[in-house]
Order: structure tokens, then sequence, then C-alpha cells
């Protein structure tokens, strides 16, 4: 039986995080203003920039999910009528909203827009799904704590016309859906969790203090792993996209508007070869597979779709084995490259180069020239445009990548 190949939402923190999940084969973007997003820390997008995002997202045939999903206060409530206004009049496709008051402003300011109910609602059931679906959402994103098994019966109880999406990869909350008040307590007020704010201080690491001996600290060991007893793995589904189609989820999605332009393009690229390779009936080929392993992330596990995804008690760090050095922004048909530097490298160099829809190619890197055609062995001034010949063609937003040594 053929698999109805499901969207690929993927995350646009900035302009360039766009451009790049754009290029790379992403069905829709998901992305925030400068209010009521849950991720106040990323680029995110002026009433300009939004206008402009539409436009560029809805000539590739690509849709725009505007993040409205944080809990708005009193004081916040009247000025959301005026930006679900805007965001109609903007074009976007659809808001995704957490709280039942801004679903029911949106049915009133915006009904043309499609509500989207955020994982922050922690819908862990079909009872929970079918009742946001009457009160008028045409999707909802479900907890990222529910197996396969629960989703595929969330599926059979549920209206075919509600759409089912869910997070495929990316960071894992410690806190059921995101809901947390650690960060609140560890930090100072202005850094909710719930707001757009998290420090992050699940990813400490932790020593036990007793009442009487202050200033004396034990360690805490939850096994004899360590003591990041908080610390949660990363989500990777790409071995197991055939079996979340078959679970009935109209919408794959990429965690990450925080993430870097590398991590939007890489990884979802990753994921558009699997969800096409799946609905084919091919296996992904393994050089498409191992991308995910080439971004910057914690170590994998498969989220809760099988089972508890377990802690990494070790440490908190990131696994950063590559590093981006430049983007080709345009390139001849004989391989000659304009580049704009990103890190420094050298002449001699091991490199690699990867672009939309282009697998990568490993080769050394020649001597380059400036801008003026002078011999250039190393750019060093960040951004600065330079000149290589590369081992083929490549499109313009491909990254030239170089595999980081210890220490670096």
């Amino acid at each position: 039986m053929a698999l109805t190949k499901p969207e690929l939402l993927a995350p646009a923190g900035d302009m360039e995080r766009l451009r790049m999940a754009l290029a790379y084969g992403a069905d829709a973007v998901y992305l925030a203003g400068t209010s009521f997003g849950m991720r106040s820390f990323a680029g995110n997008f002026t009433e300009e920039e939004l206008r402009q995002a539409v436009q560029l997202t809805h000539a590739k045939s690509v849709r725009v999910h505007v993040t409205c999903n944080t809990m708005p206060r009193n004081d916040e409530v009247s000025r959301l009528p005026q930006w679900l206004e805007f965001l109609q009049d903007a074009g976007a496709d659809a808001i995704i909203a957490a709280d039942v008051g801004v679903l029911a402003l949106a049915k009133r300011h915006a009904p043309k827009l499609d509500v989207h109910i955020s994982t922050q609602a922690s819908i862990v059931n079909y009872q929970s799904a079918n009742t946001w679906y009457d009160l008028g959402a045409s999707r909802v994103i479900l907890a990222r704590e529910l197996s396969l098994d629960e989703i595929r019966e969330i599926r059979a109880k549920t209206p075919a016309t509600l759409e089912l999406e869910a997070f495929v990869h990316g960071a894992m909350c410690v806190s059921y859906s995101g809901r947390c008040l650690l960060s609140n307590y560890m930090t100072d007020a202005s850094r909710d969790s719930n707001r757009g704010a998290c420090a992050q201080p699940c990813r400490y690491q932790y020593a036990l203090m007793e009442e009487k001996r202050p200033g004396e600290y034990f360690p805490v060991f939850e096994d004899e792993k360590g003591t990041y007893i908080m610390n949660s793995r990363d989500m990777c589904m790409i071995d197991h996209v055939p079996e979340l189609i078959e679970a009935g989820l109209n919408s794959f999605k990429i965690e990450g508007r925080a993430k870097s332009a590398y991590y939007a393009a890489i990884v979802t690229s990753a994921y558009r070869h699997a969800i096409d390779a799946a609905c084919e009936g091919k296996s992904l080929a393994s050089d498409w597979r191992d991308e995910v392993d080439k971004v910057s992330h914690r170590h994998y596990s498969t989220g809760f779709y099988f089972g508890q995804p377990g802690q990494f008690y070790e440490d908190s760090r990131y696994i950063r084995d590559w590093q981006v050095c430049a983007v080709v922004e345009s390139c001849t048909s004989d391989g000659v490259a304009t580049l704009s530097l990103r890190n420094k490298f050298s002449a001699g160099d091991q490199m690699e180069v990867i672009g939309p829809n282009t697998p990568a190619l490993s080769f050394t890197v020649p001597e380059m020239q400036d801008m003026d055609g002078l011999p250039l062995s190393q750019p060093r001034k960040p951004q600065m445009q330079f000149k290589m010949q590369l081992p083929a063609p490549v499109p313009p937003l491909s990254l030239l990548r170089r595999q980081t040594t210890a220490g670096e």
C-alpha cells in the first residue's frame, strides 16, 4: 500500500534559517514574530520581515505557521486581536496556539488562519484532540511523551480531517511537554520557560548540600554514570520514518528555531530524503541518514515512541564534530564558486561540500582567489567573499564544512 506523504515542517528562527529550510526541502516552516512565541532568544521576525517571509515561502508553495503559543497574561491579551489581524493580512497560513482564549480570538479576528494546537497543550489522548477539533482547531501537535501505539489510537479515534503533527527530531525537555518552572526558580522571574526564555537549568550539574553543613557539597549520583540527573537526550527518528507515516501523522516537525542555519539545512535535507524514500518504498541511503550525526546535537534517542528515552548522565555538552566554513553564493557550470566565509580554513585542508539535493563531496581545498583575482591561501575576514574551484557544480546555499579535531 502506498504511503501518504506527510508534510515536513522545519524551524525558521530568522531569515537566514528560513532560506536554508526552503532550499533544503521543507514543505512548511514555523516561525515567530517578536511577541507571543516560545523562543524569545531566536532571531524571530519583525512585521516587515514576516511579510517578506510569507512572500518568499509562498513563492515556493511552502506554508508558514506562526507561533502564538505562550500563555498570555491579562496585560497581553488586549494586544492579541491586532496581532492576529496582522498575521491574516500578511498571508500567514496558520497560527500555533496553546491557550483556548487565543483560539477563540483567532476565530473572531483572523478566521482565514488555520489554528494548530501547540505541544504546550500536552495533548496525550483522543478525547483532548477531539475537543480541540470541536472548538475549531484544524491540527493538534501531539505531546512528545506519546508512544507510537498511542498515536495510532488517537488517529483511529479522531476525524480524518483533524491533522496530527508530532516532533520527530531535536531537543527534548525534561519536563512534561515543556511545562516547567525550574528556569524561573533557578535564575530569575524573567527567565520563564513557558514564555520563551528558558535558561535550561535541567542541563546543569547538581550536588547535594545538607542544611546544617552549608558550603559542603556532596556528589549526587542517580547511578554510577554521573550527576547530570535531568539532562535529556535529543530525539532522532530518522530510522523510523515509515512507521511514523503508517501511524497516521500528517506532519513531521523538526525542533530547533534557536539552532543554526546549518542545522536547519542539514536536518531538513535528511528528513526530506527519508520521507521521499519511504513513500517510494525504498530504504534511505546511508549518506543522507548519516547527515543527522553531522549537526550539533546531544546523544540521540527515539524519544518516547518506543518507551522511555532515558537520560544522559555523563555531561550536558553538545556533540559538535563538524564546522561550517563557507556558504556558496553562486557557482558556474564548471564548478567555480563564489563563497562567503563563516569560519577560517586554509588551502590544503580536507573539506566537504553539501548542497540542496546534492550529497556530500570530499575534496582538498585548492588555492583560492579574492574578488580581485589575487591568490588567496586562507580567507580570514568573516563574511568576506572569495572564489574557489569545487569538485563539481553545486546550487546556491550549498555549505562547505570540515571535521573538527579535539580542542577546536
